[in-house]
């Protein structure tokens, strides 16, 4: 009885038939060979050299691996100039594997029409997909703070003369909190002007926000706030900043030099908390300095300016980019700087730092004017009496013109540019414009 297909009943085929279907023979395993290669290339049939007639380069397998036989595999034939011109566009998005990149590039040493194509594809490729960097810019964070303290909305909001203390202590904590433990000891140098010249005194960053925390606290009596040097603490910064310095050096040696931090932003945010209840009206007396008085508004855009300076003096000494404040901000302090010359004027004319003036002008009564011209970021134009504080003020007095940029003009309040150095566009009277530009670095100080 026969079977299906043609078989015996034992499923073999019948002596001397041939099968229907011929088994092709197993496929040499895939080659990582450049697509130009002849992966084709094989003898033809018929007899090998060790072989029986009729039989494939596949059956002799044997022969064709040996290692010592030099005809044994054939190199790949080198890519022709048709072919790696065709490549020059993969090339130029860097699509090609090793061997066509290496290929491609050896071409182009000897071809100078493939080698203007591939500068020209290259330059194609860079304007539609330039090579950005993957790191993120380092001033990111700043402006993203920036933006937020601009726009969120304070369910109950912080008066306006308050505000740049505010964003300028936000500032600072944010960078306070991106620096490690060991940047608290980072030496800083703190500059200032004496009236004479420039000085300074080498601190630590620790040390800045501890002379942060003793002066803003001169702020606290007026909220009826806790001094954290305690009653009968000096009112002098300096003085102050001593004492401060003094208490903490007296401290276990195990105390974290970053503990100081949180002693500064409580007080900070004790400040903010207390003077937005009051709203836009100005609590309490003005704010004593020691040799001086400020009012309540004036101390804190004085201490949101010195927020600023002292936060810039820390970035410097740890490599951390720092932006000014905003421009609103930053007109604020000039404004405050510029409404303290006349008195610093006349403070250097009493001390014998600047001539006399050249006429007594009556509280009230017009007199020679400096126009001060603050160019860029927060600035405007100021008219500063020359001869008293007192004197009116006009354009109509002007007798020396003096133009600087916003922050150049913070920096030289600051005492940070010599008055002799700072950049200024002059014009007028030459005594006039320096006695105010060496006024503006006197009112810096520790």
């Amino acid at each position: 009885m026969s079977g299906m297909g043609g078989r015996d009943g034992a499923g073999e085929e019948p002596r001397g038939v041939p099968p229907r279907i011929s088994i092709p023979p197993q496929r040499p395993p895939a080659e990582d060979t450049p697509h130009w290669a002849d992966r084709t290339a094989a003898p033809p049939p018929g007899p090998g050299p060790s072989g029986p007639p009729g039989s494939t380069p596949h059956e002799n397998t044997a022969h064709a691996t040996m290692p010592n036989d030099p005809e044994a595999v054939a190199p790949p034939a080198a890519p022709t100039h048709k072919v790696l011109k065709s490549l020059l566009g993969a090339w130029a998005l860097a699509a090609c594997s090793g061997e066509e990149t290496a290929a491609v590039e050896e071409h182009l040493t000897d071809c100078a029409s493939c080698a203007d194509e591939a500068v020209r594809l290259r330059d194609a490729v860079a304007l539609l997909h330039p090579q950005d960097n993957l790191d993120l810019d380092p001033k990111l964070r700043s402006r993203v703070l920036t933006a937020c303290l601009g726009r969120r909305p304070a369910r109950i909001p912080v008066p306006g003369w308050a505000a740049p203390y505010d964003a300028e202590t936000a500032r600072l904590d944010a960078l306070l909190r991106d620096i490690g433990e060991a940047e608290w000891r980072a030496p800083v140098r703190l500059k200032w002007f004496d009236g004479q010249r420039a000085v300074g005194r080498d601190s630590t960053v620790a040390a800045v926000i501890g002379h942060l925390t003793a002066v803003d606290s001169l702020l606290s009596a007026a909220f009826g706030l806790p001094d954290p040097l305690g009653p009968g603490a000096p009112a002098a910064p300096t003085d102050r900043t001593e004492a401060f310095w003094a208490m903490d050096r007296a401290r276990p040696a195990g105390r974290a030099p970053g503990a100081v931090r949180s002693a500064w932003r409580d007080q900070a945010h004790a400040l903010i908390r207390s003077v937005s209840f009051t709203g836009d009206e100005e609590p309490g007396p003005a704010v004593s300095y020691g040799a001086f008085e400020l009012p309540l508004r004036d101390s804190f855009v004085e201490r949101a300016f010195e927020c600023w300076v002292h936060a810039g003096d820390i970035a410097e000494a740890v490599d951390y980019p720092y932006a000014p404040p905003a421009a609103g901000h930053l007109h604020h302090m000039i404004g405050l700087a510029v409404r303290l010359l006349p008195d610093a004027i006349a403070g250097r004319r009493r001390a014998g730092l600047a001539p006399p003036p050249r006429a007594l002008v009556a509280a009230g009564s017009p007199g020679r004017t400096l126009h001060l011209e603050v160019e860029g970021s927060g600035g405007g134009h100021w008219y500063v009496p020359l001869d008293s504080p007192g004197a009116l003020a006009s354009p109509e007095g002007e007798v020396a013109h003096v133009a600087l940029d916003g922050v150049e003009f913070c920096r030289l309040a600051a005492g940070h540019v010599p008055p002799q150095e700072a950049a200024a566009g002059q014009k007028g009277d030459r005594e006039a414009i320096r006695d105010a530009l060496f006024a503006t670095a006197s009112l810096s100080r520790l």
